[in-house]
């Protein structure tokens, strides 16, 4: 048996292995997001030289939510260790670096593909396409292997809709058993939403919209997160539990309690400690 859990813990970010790329290769503009514009290829004015943050600890306050939101999925590590073989993009010639940085965002979609179709293999009712989804994970790890110029050159939007057939064929399965009505809110706009309390279990909100939405104390068992965007959602005692295809990052953008339940496979942002 994989041990999936920990192919998952691979697929999270470690800046003591990367040089900095979400830093440099990134483009940003001033929100409430970022305190500054930035553009794609600028190494951010708060990155050091040993490619660590100067105010890692006061991020939010000094402005910057938006980097202690985000999450490369272990593509940083894997575009400096492996693709590029240990070479900082600092010291070596100007292509060099120009190519690190067009490659680092399809790695990261190709890890992100990675973080869905792992967590697809640990959800049992979906094992009638586990065949299916082993294939498709093999490939995508072999994808990630390649040399700077496949990757380049890689339509990864075409390889996503391939999996994404996959990833409806297993939320369907695994919401299946839900029982009572199983709503379908795929890609609904549901900015500032009154959703309190709200029974959402075996819900698909894949791609809905819920920014600044109001789900305190709603019922998300079993339900298909996938591209939802939980900006400022305010989760405060809601029950995620048994909810797949939830990421790091969409946990760290929303606000929640010590009550909001959350699915193993994500930890609990320090920052909504602060909020209890």
């Amino acid at each position: 048996m994989r041990d999936h859990q920990a192919e998952q813990t691979e697929l999270r970010g470690d800046c003591e292995r990367c040089f900095g790329l979400c830093c440099v290769a990134l483009p940003f503009a001033a929100s409430a997001d970022f305190a500054v514009d930035k553009a794609a290829g600028t190494p951010c004015r708060n990155l050091r030289e040993d490619h660590r943050c100067g105010i890692h600890a006061r991020l939010r306050q000094k402005g910057f939510t938006g980097c202690t939101v985000y999450d490369c999925f272990g593509a940083g590590q894997q575009v400096s260790q492996i693709t590029f073989g240990g070479q900082d993009w600092r010291t070596g010639p100007p292509e060099r670096a120009r190519r690190m940085f067009d490659v680092f965002p399809v790695v990261r979609q190709l890890h992100e593909l990675l973080w869905y179709l792992t967590e697809a293999l640990t959800l049992p009712a979906a094992r009638p396409v586990h065949a299916e989804l082993r294939k498709a994970l093999e490939k995508t790890e072999e994808l990630t292997g390649g040399t700077p110029e496949e990757l380049a050159g890689l339509d990864v939007a075409a390889h996503r809709q391939e999996v994404n057939v996959l990833l409806l064929r297993t939320s369907e399965l695994a919401r299946a058993g839900t029982k009572g009505r199983r709503k379908d809110r795929r890609g609904a706009d549901l900015i500032g939403a009154r959703l309190k309390g709200a029974d959402l279990r075996g819900a698909s909100l894949r791609g809905a919209c819920l920014i600044a939405a109001d789900l305190t104390g709603a019922d998300l068992r079993g339900a298909d997160l996938i591209g939802a965007d939980l900006r400022d959602t305010d989760l405060t005692d809601a029950d995620l539990t048994g909810a797949f295809f939830l990421t790091q990052p969409q946990v760290n953008a929303a606000r929640g309690s010590a009550g909001t339940r959350l699915p193993g496979s994500v930890t609990r942002p320090g920052h909504w400690t602060a909020q209890v």
